[in-house]
């Protein structure tokens, strides 16, 4: 008997929980991806078509299968690359829209191929109510159409901000196609990778005019190097002490470890196992000073520059076609063309003004308390089967992403997937931790009762 689970969203997330369920063993399981835009496997990251936008991480780490650590160096090693050797290609940080090509090729194997039916569908849509009984799930969406499956996953990934209209342009959209004129001043808000993104679509553009990117603190992401994780063992990690602990522990473990000629790279990248149980163990209080007073910090270590990004973000300093600026914008003012911008520098008390002709907000998805814009997430909300976590930054979640309701209540067939439950995991947002994700899920789900089902 045909079993069904549903995938909202068609994003990296999506995609990489569609391959596990889809490998899980139970060929009677059929998935249907919902997706409202016109292409599969790339979501906002990797649906950039600028070549310049590279993986934060080498290539090798980026698996879309929990079991096969190299699946995508072999996916690429056939395809023409000018890398010489796998060696290579697992160390090199390939364009972005390459791995949504890679995502999108794994989906593609499953569909139906002439006149055979396929293990997955593609709906284009957007799901706008989710309803779920002892049954199963039903996904009812803005056509009127309505979808029953065991299961499903809401997999929406990271919201775009609705559009600000005046000098405001969207961070994803080229910069040509937002009015962005080779001669303006634009203003990013936000000096993480995102601003790093925008910078790069600029160059790409031609841009000439000053770039003023300000943060709060100022911090860019740091390159990546070449240092292998540092192998730790459970018991080294404090794991239940609080955030100023932890932090002392870091500290001085990076400390002891360069002080033998090593990397602080490899303890922040030997802790990454570690990470997700970390922050479970975290009391609400402690989740927060993290996020106030050492959230950017951490930002910087852990997400970092492939080495040829950080060269280009570096000469665009030494040019002074950027600045970096730790700063806190106070007010906006419209003007006939752009806006005056009120600001205060980190430390100092005196209010500053600059003129900018465009805006371009690039803080992340942490920035202000979590506001969803996917019409599912907002009706489950509304309707109490879903319910935010005390932090206000995503959905509250069991361990495995199975979504709780307003009552306390754990669902048993619905669960959210990769950035949506950031929350309970906060690591959640890189492939291998949504990949981890998906494939504990799809083994649970697949036990639990798609087989019972028939």
């Amino acid at each position: 008997m045909r079993k069904e689970a549903i995938i909202i969203g068609g994003g990296a997330s999506g995609a990489l929980m569609a391959v596990h369920l889809l490998r899980a063993g139970d060929r009677s399981l059929h998935v249907t991806v919902i997706e409202k835009g016109p292409r599969i496997g790339r979501g906002i990251a990797y649906g950039t078509a600028n070549t310049a936008h590279l993986l934060n991480v080498p290539a090798g780490s980026m698996s879309a299968i929990d079991s096969e650590p190299h699946h995508f160096c072999d996916w690429r090693a056939d395809r023409p690359s000018g890398l010489a050797g796998a060696d290579q290609i697992r160390t090199a940080f390939v364009p972005r829209a390459l791995y949504g090509e890679y995502l999108a090729s794994l989906l593609a194997s499953y569909a139906a191929r002439g006149n055979a039916p396929g293990r997955l569908s593609i709906v284009h849509g957007e799901c706008v109510s989710i309803d779920e009984s002892h049954l199963g799930v039903t996904v009812t969406l803005a056509s009127g159409a309505r979808h029953f499956a065991e299961l499903a996953a809401i997999a929406t990934g990271h919201d775009l901000p609705p559009p600000r209209g005046g000098c405001y342009v969207d961070s994803w959209t080229a910069p040509a196609d937002a009015g962005v004129e080779r001669h303006h001043r634009v203003l990013v808000i936000g000096t993480g990778q995102t601003m790093v993104d925008y910078i790069l679509a600029l160059e790409s553009a031609g841009h000439q005019g000053e770039v003023v990117a300000i943060s709060r603190r100022g911090l860019l992401p740091l390159p990546h190097r070449p240092a292998a994780p540092l192998p730790l063992r459970n018991a080294e990690i404090p794991l239940g002490a609080n955030a100023s602990a932890l932090l002392k522990w870091l500290r001085t473990r990076v400390a002891d470890h360069e002080a033998q000629g090593g990397d602080w790279r490899s303890i922040v990248d030997g802790i990454r196992i570690f990470n997700q149980d970390i922050w479970r163990r975290l009391p609400t209080s402690a989740r927060q000073s993290f996020l106030r007073h050492a959230g950017a910090w951490w930002n910087v270590h852990r997400h970092r520059l492939a080495p040829e990004i950080e060269n280009r973000v570096a000469a665009a300093l030494r040019s002074g076609r950027l600045t970096v600026m730790a700063a806190k914008v106070s007010a906006v003012e419209a003007r006939a063309e752009g806006a005056r911008i009120r600001y205060r520098r980190r430390g100092g008390s005196a209010t500053e003004t600059m003129d900018a002709d465009k805006i371009v907000d690039c803080r992340g998805v942490v920035s202000v308390p979590y506001r969803p814009i996917n019409p599912a997430v907002r009706d489950l909300l509304a309707r109490g089967r879903a319910r935010l976590d005390p932090l206000q930054i995503g959905l509250d979640v069991a361990r495995d992403g199975a979504v709780i309701d307003r009552s306390g209540r754990t669902s048993q067939r619905l669960f959210a997937i990769g950035p949506l439950a950031r929350a309970a995991l906060w690591e959640i947002i890189s492939v291998p931790e949504i990949r981890n994700q998906c494939a504990e899920v799809a083994s649970r789900v697949s036990g639990l009762y798609l087989r019972s089902a028939g």
